[in-house]
């Protein structure tokens, strides 16, 4: 019978942009990479349930195990926060909450010893979020369109034998390059971190994951964004043996390899919903 290979240990681990509840999620592959680690720390930086494009008819088994694995892993000991983003900018009046290792915000300071960390989600630098949302909730529902068409056309193109492509995110990147998104968020992040005197800002938000030092009229900041689980499948992650780190999905040769059952996360989460049931005096 073959093993599970042991987990990773880090110290931090940021992932941000799940986007749970949509098309475009990949959940197997995000629940494989956290079956791989062991976090103290776990940072989920916000747009982890799409709460916009939410739907009942709309929530497939994987995406269920990913809640469940988070569950799993509070009840372990890892310590989560929840930065809120505005996808899911309902749990903003939740701010604040904290329940067990679980706890809710709207930004977080890590006091690591590379250096302080300033952490947030990073839309309310964008100029569309504060003055045409009605605008950027149509583009979600238009890109979450064009991730089922890519599918259709990346299908018809393996059948072909012909490589696949990339619609969703080759759109994505030029409408970003036409409005200089990229460049002057990272630039505002980084300058207000500066301001405030932290040496690392990281955020999400664009989908554009980065580890670059960006400077400032008060010196040099790194900023990191940890991308998302939608097209790039990327990580930030933090040892104090390594520093900040981007970890991609794609290039961790684990996560070619067959991927074998983990009874242990599932058991866990099984006895806690069974807890819960119980509590309320539900039959499972």
């Amino acid at each position: 019978m073959n093993k599970l290979p042991p987990r990773r240990q880090l110290e931090v681990v940021v992932i941000s942009d799940v986007h749970l509840g949509t098309y475009g999620c990949h959940a197997v592959e995000l629940l494989r990479y956290l079956r791989n680690i062991r976090p103290e720390v776990l940072v989920l930086n916000g747009d982890i349930v799409d709460i916009w494009q939410f739907s009942k008819n709309y929530w497939p088994p994987a995406h269920m195990r990913v809640v469940r694995h988070l569950v799993g892993l509070l009840a372990k000991g890892t310590r989560i926060h929840y930065i809120t983003g505005n996808h899911d900018e309902l749990l903003r009046r939740f701010a604040g909450t904290r329940l067990g290792g679980l706890s809710i915000a709207n930004k977080l300071v890590l006091d690591l010893p590379a250096g302080k960390t300033w952490l947030f989600h990073g839309d309310v630098f964008d100029v569309t979020m504060r003055h045409a949302r009605w605008l950027v909730r149509l583009g979600a529902h238009g890109y979450d369109a064009l991730i089922v068409l890519n599918r259709v056309v990346n299908f018809m193109l393996n059948k072909l034998g012909r490589p696949r492509v990339a619609l969703s995110k080759a759109v994505k990147d030029r409408v970003k390059g036409a409005v200089s998104l990229v460049g002057n968020f990272e630039q505002t992040a980084a300058t207000i971190a500066a301001d405030a005197g932290y040496r690392y800002v990281a955020c999400g938000h664009i989908h554009q994951p980065a580890i670059k030092p960006v400077q400032t009229e008060r010196g040099e900041v790194v900023y990191l964004n940890s991308g998302d689980w939608v097209e790039n499948l990327t990580a930030l992650e933090y040892t104090t043996a390594t520093g900040w780190q981007l970890y991609q999905y794609a290039a961790d040769p684990r996560m070619q390899l067959p991927a074998l059952p983990d009874p242990d996360d599932l058991d866990t989460a099984d006895i806690l919903l069974s807890s819960l049931l119980a509590e309320f005096n539900i039959a499972p």
